[in-house]
């Protein structure tokens, strides 16, 4: 039915134009978002957890390893590390890789304002197929979103340490608890509870910030929406029309507003499980309610 577009008008048309190659393009990168922030979120949870202990460490070149790692990535624009930090990372990946397969090289690797390295250093290499280079910018890509969001989550990870009652640790110390056990037994499990709601907005920031993904050389559903609804000539699609950008964004404004109140009722039942039995307002909310 869609072999000759020509001969379809109405809904006939509409149907076989949503599913054009360009048009399952865009639903794959709808995928590559998802999978984006499913890679991402856990990473920059780890990261922030890390950096949150290194900065409340009492051992200070840890400390200020980790309190630097905050201050630094929070003090630079996204889009400014964004666009050094996966240059600098991948320019840093041939480099590893040209001083193990080049040895031999006498010419300097900075030649101007040129990075040259060996060919068989360069990642991806020249002869690889495009879904490696795809892949390999998606990787990049997702390791830079949890190197900054990072950053956010230890800082908020580190405040939620501090607001834990030092009673608590205090008593846990009493009962004869080394420092590591009151770390893991005490401080941990009641910390989650003051740093989801700071968890939360990163959240929504993070879904937000994945547009970024365009900046950094990933054709994510923004380039599509733009590509597809920007007026095209019959080389990039046989379904010509007019300019109907206004349309692929509405549907992409549709799209990252049910999914963050998705995000939104997810995290208020987390928070009411986190809450269950502690001596916050949410709890006390709930003891209330239960008697």
């Amino acid at each position: 039915m869609c072999s000759d577009p020509d001969t379809l008008s109405g809904l006939s048309w509409l149907l076989c134009y949503l599913t054009t190659v360009k048009h399952l393009s865009l639903y794959w990168a709808l995928g590559t978002v998802l999978l984006l922030l499913a890679v991402t979120a856990p990473a920059a949870l780890l990261f922030g957890f890390f950096g949150a202990v290194a900065a409340r460490s009492h051992f200070p070149p840890l400390s200020w390893i980790g309190r630097g790692y905050i201050a630094i990535v929070r003090g630079v624009p996204d889009i400014a590390f964004f666009m050094f930090f996966v240059i600098a990372l991948d320019q840093g990946i041939e480099w590893v890789r040209h001083q193990i397969k080049c040895p031999d090289w006498d010419l300097p690797i900075r030649q101007g304002s040129d990075f040259l390295v060996c060919p068989q250093a360069k990642m991806p290499l020249s002869t690889s197929p495009q879904w490696v280079h795809e892949v390999y910018g998606f990787w990049i890509a997702a390791f830079t979103f949890a190197i900054v969001f990072g950053a956010f989550a230890a800082n908020v990870l580190y405040g939620a340490m501090r607001a834990v009652p030092h009673s608590q640790i205090e008593t846990a110390e009493a009962y004869g608890m080394s420092r590591r056990q009151t770390f893991w037994r005490v401080l941990v499990p009641q910390m989650w509870v003051f740093a989801l709601p700071g968890l939360s907005n990163l959240w929504m920031v993070l879904i937000k910030a994945t547009p970024l993904l365009f900046l950094l050389g990933v054709k994510d559903i923004v380039y599509w929406a733009r590509e597809l609804g920007g007026t095209k000539t019959p080389q990039f699609t046989d379904y010509p029309h007019g300019d109907w950008r206004m349309w692929y964004f509405f549907g992409l404004l549709v799209f990252y507003l049910l999914f963050t109140r998705v995000s939104e009722l997810a995290l208020d039942r987390i928070m009411a499980r986190l809450t269950r039995g502690q001596a916050t307002m949410g709890g006390e909310r709930q003891r209330k309610a239960a008697a």
